[in-house]
């Protein structure tokens, strides 16, 4: 197994204090978020006992978001939490719960991948004169400093010519669009 497939160890001492087993030195929750926001596994146990204290302190880390106004959870979410401890539910609620996030997990990243393979841009309406205009204009900035180009004068006549029938058609595309 890869060293970053297995979870990293952190190890609770009696003063309280998180020690990173890899890099040995004291990390913070925070410090222990980022590592899972980066896609890491955690461990963390008590150096004495040996007991495995991730839960724990996974959970005192979303207590910490969620009582700083980063609030993930929903009230009706965090009642029915509340509840499933209460109830007979609780046997089924950690499966669901793990299959909910498993299903988010993959919707999340095929829209990632769709989003990257697709640019969403280039089919909204007035693309391609925006793109002209913009081409236009980096042309006609860049004239005079670009070898061969021609003069700055002359090429902003012409380019302004341009930008200004490409911004009538982008205009009347959007008055189409509002419609």
């Amino acid at each position: 197994m890869a060293e970053t497939e297995k979870p990293l160890l952190i190890k609770r001492y009696a003063s309280r204090r998180l020690y990173n087993t890899e890099t040995s030195d004291y990390v913070t929750l925070e410090d222990i978020a980022g590592f899972i926001r980066d896609g890491r596994e955690v461990q963390i146990v008590d150096l004495k006992s040996g007991d495995d204290l991730t839960r724990q302190y996974l959970l005192q880390i979303v207590a910490e978001h969620e009582s700083k106004g980063e609030s993930v959870l929903p009230i009706s979410v965090l009642t029915d939490l509340v509840r499933s401890y209460t109830t007979q539910a609780t046997s089924v609620v950690p499966q669901f719960l793990a299959a909910s996030f498993e299903m988010f997990r993959d919707s999340q990243s095929k829209w990632v991948e769709s989003v990257n393979t697709i640019n969403p841009m280039t089919k909204m309406p007035g693309f391609e004169a925006m793109q002209a205009q913009q081409e236009a204009f980096l042309k006609a900035m860049t004239a005079g400093m670009v070898p061969g180009a021609k003069p700055r004068a002359e090429a902003e006549g012409e380019d302004l010519d341009s930008i200004k029938r490409q911004l009538a058609e982008l205009q009347e595309k959007l008055s189409k669009l509002d419609k």
